[in-house]
């Protein structure tokens, strides 16, 4: 299946088919969700079988919105597809862009859009095996002391957004 993704060529909004955009390093839309429990935060391992950064620990979602898919309603669509998770109601917290190589000759050229979601204790994760291989709620703290002991366990992206944008991720949300 052909996965269309907003990307930018030569200036101009277009659909591009998602793996062009790493192959090329493309600057293309994406979508990441941060869901909290108190000043806990729901990881997700993403599954072997995915094209690139296979097996190593991101945030709760990130994913590309589809050719002219509202950002929110793809932050609430890959919940679900993803992990099984419905009935939050995400947040917009941010837009940032960053350029990342994830290793296979590929690039993460990507304008995000960041949002944070409120969980009750309990929430009920259903993930998909195709996407998720394993999840856990780590604090803030915590996370940050992973990253910085073990770095290569965490994806290129979830490594900047801690390191550059953890405040204006997490603000008024838990303390940092």
């Amino acid at each position: 299946m052909t996965i269309m993704i907003p990307a930018w060529v030569n200036g101009v909004l277009t659909p591009v088919e998602k793996l062009e955009a790493h192959q090329k390093g493309l600057r293309h839309m994406a979508v990441s969700v941060f869901v909290l429990d108190g000043d806990r935060v729901l990881l997700q391992k993403r599954a072997a079988a995915k094209y690139h950064t296979p097996g190593l620990w991101a945030n709760t979602c990130c994913t590309h919105p589809d050719w002219q898919e509202d950002p929110a309603t793809c932050a609430l669509r890959r919940l679900n597809e993803e992990l099984g998770i419905t009935g939050l109601y995400p947040a917009h917290r941010d837009r940032i862009e960053y350029r990342a190589d994830v290793g296979g000759g590929l690039i993460e050229h990507e304008v995000v859009d960041l949002y944070v979601a409120a969980a009750a204790p309990g929430l009920d994760v259903r993930p998909n095996p195709d996407e998720v291989s394993d999840v856990r709620w780590i604090t803030i703290y915590d996370l940050d002391a992973e990253i910085t002991r073990r770095p290569e366990k965490y994806t290129p992206w979830l490594r900047i957004y801690m390191a550059k944008h953890r405040d204006s991720i997490f603000r008024g949300l838990v303390p940092v």
